[in-house]
């Protein structure tokens, strides 16, 4: 299956706890960040041995110059280099400070330490990363990487000179683990952009059948009003929470709506196969396409659902801690996020709906097995992630030193001994028990100070990989299965995974459009238009159904006169010139 290409090398679980065990009599002895890289299928433990010879060219300033790449050249700086790393804020209510707390301190003592770096990290808004990132390149107090997972985003840093070109040759021989892996999965290309090299990529596995982020529905409120599934088509749906609202299971509108983002992509309605001009002009998380005819039938359903009074009435005032309040208090058919072995939302739901019963969607087979779909409504197609994780840049103005320490940190943070400690802790604090793989099963370490942080530390390694991986895809998922909950929703989510496989085989999930040129237009408008598509959708949710057809086309005209057109062309001439990449073949017409 072409899904397998997508896979990296993953721990052995065999070695896992061999390495567990020597990892805790580093740590008491202090050395941990001496230790080499464990070299996969092999019982030694090793340094990298990288011989590239040194350009002449002296990366680090004062340090040494090295004569072979990797950790096994690195020395202390003579002088102390501080280094600024940033590191989401989800604001979730009973963590410790993203930026002061039992890991920040361990990464000191294990890398800065050794070698005469200080490390420190600096807070993003999850929820409002340009604003904040904005506010440090105009004071300049850029953090020393600069990272997103939006493309677009990190290109328009690069483009406001708010990052220094390097050289990928030169980061090599810093970096040669973290290097080779961007070689292995084919991240080089997404390194330039206009011909001049600003990133460096965290590798994604299993980037097109993204299994991390759940939706759960109450399948306990279904089954009362007569539904043995979760339901797979729009008449269905309307169906179920109409009866839902109807038995008073909840007091509230039984969906949430928030005001969109400009990641409203509008998959479901898209004629399939797609065409590709249309598919590089509006495909995408940045901007959101008002003009298109997907996102027209999508809005059209928006309000459809609030008419029948099936979702929030004043979501232009609601916000993801409503949601999720509404959700843990039993108030909401649905609800989603990110899985992890401890996740606190669920936690707290079935504490507050001890009775309660979830499920994650609906498995279709035909009569012989095979998985099939529901396309009442359309191809039920999705977007892929891209295939890399977090796109990462380095501040222009960082000095030479700083930008080696900072290549240093990823390297270091890509060894398989320091990345198991960052996602599964110590043994002997964070477990004491391995499952029946081999794995680390957790403790529950709620309000200590060494617990881990939001996602098993994911805001910290994602510098390096975006998931958690073992040997398989079932190792995987089970790896960020939430535990120690009334129902395991491990095989539910191995079942859903291979749906999308399923759907990717078919070629019902393809990437958005990536532009290896800056498109100028977005990012003068992006801001502006998020604004305007907010006002617009409000207006379209909200009138009367009979009216919808003209008013939508009255406030597309304004909404491409307020530069959408600009967009749209100047995407539509890098594609032509061929500065985009391309749809797989068995998407397009």
């Amino acid at each position: 299956m072409e899904i397998k290409k997508e896979r990296v090398n993953c721990m052995r679980a065999k070695w896992l706890r061999i390495f567990s065990l020597a990892l805790t009599v580093i740590l008491i002895v202090g050395t941990l960040a001496a230790c080499g890289t464990k070299q996969k299928d092999t019982g030694t433990t090793t340094q990298n041995t990288g011989t590239t010879e040194n350009s002449g060219k002296q990366q680090g300033g004062e340090t040494t110059t090295e004569t072979k790449a990797g950790m096994e050249g690195w020395k202390p700086f003579e002088k102390n280099v501080t280094i600024k790393i940033p590191v989401y804020d989800r604001g979730v209510e009973g963590l410790p400070p993203v930026d002061n707390n039992y890991w920040t301190k361990w990464i000191q003592q294990n890398f800065g330490d050794k070698y005469n770096i200080t490390v420190t990290f600096e807070p993003i808004p999850r929820n409002d990363v340009m604003t904040k990132y904005a506010l440090l390149i105009a004071a300049k107090e850029t953090p020393t990487i600069l990272m997103e997972y939006d493309y677009p985003k990190v290109s328009q840093w690069a483009s406001e000179g708010a990052m220094r070109e390097i050289s990928l040759d030169e980061f090599a021989k810093v970096a040669p683990t973290y290097y080779q892996a961007m070689v292995d999965n084919d991240l080089l290309q997404y390194t330039s952009i206009g011909g001049k090299t600003y990133f460096v990529c965290a590798v994604r596995p299993y980037a097109a059948t993204e299994y991390k982020w759940v939706n759960f529905y109450r399948m306990d409120w279904l089954r009362k009003v007569g539904y043995d599934h979760v339901p797979t088509n729009i008449e269905e749906e309307i169906d179920a929470l109409t009866k839902i609202k109807e038995a008073g299971l909840t007091d509230i509108e039984p969906m949430s709506l928030k005001l969109p983002t400009a990641n409203y992509q509008a998959n479901l309605f898209r004629e399939f196969p797609l065409d590709e001009k249309e598919w590089a002009m509006h495909a995408g998380i940045d901007v959101a396409a008002l003009p298109w005819e997907p996102v027209k039938k999508a809005i059209k359903k928006d309000n459809l659902y609030w008419h029948l009074g099936l979702v929030t009435k004043e979501f232009e005032l609601n916000d993801d801690a409503t949601e999720r309040a509404n959700f843990i208090a039993g108030k909401l058919y649905s609800y989603g996020g990110y899985m992890a072995s401890y996740v606190d939302w669920l936690d707290a739901f079935y504490k507050n709906n001890p009775d309660a019963e979830l499920a994650i969607g609906t498995v279709l087979y035909d009569d012989k097995g095979n998985i099939t779909f529901d396309i009442t409504d359309g191809i039920p197609s999705e977007r892929s992630n891209t295939p890399f994780g977090m796109v990462i840049g380095f501040s222009s103005i960082a000095s030479d030193d700083q930008l080696k320490a900072a290549w240093m940190y990823l390297e270091w943070m890509k060894q398989d001994d320091v990345l198991h400690t960052m996602q599964y802790g110590i043994e002997g604090i964070h477990y004491t028990e391995y499952d029946e793989y081999g794995y680390p099963v957790l403790k529950d370490m709620t309000g200590m100070e060494e617990r881990l942080g939001y996602n098993d530390n994911k805001d910290y390694w994602c510098v390096v990989v975006e998931s958690k991986e073992r040997d398989t895809i079932e190792d995987s998922i089970a790896a960020i299965a939430p535990k120690n909950l009334p129902q395991d929703f491990t095989q539910d989510m191995i079942d859903m995974y291979y749906v999308k496989a399923e759907k990717y085989e078919r070629g019902w999930i393809y990437p958005d459009p990536i532009f290896t040129v800056t498109i100028e237009s977005m990012n003068e408008y992006r801001a502006s238009l998020l604004s305007l598509f907010q006002e617009f959708y409000t207006k379209l949710v909200k009138c009367d159904p009979d009216e919808f057809d003209a008013l939508y086309e009255e406030l597309s005209k304004q909404y491409l006169e307020a530069g959408y057109q600009e967009i749209m062309d100047e995407k539509l001439a890098a594609y032509e010139a061929g500065n985009s990449t391309r749809l797989p073949e068995k998407s397009r017409k």
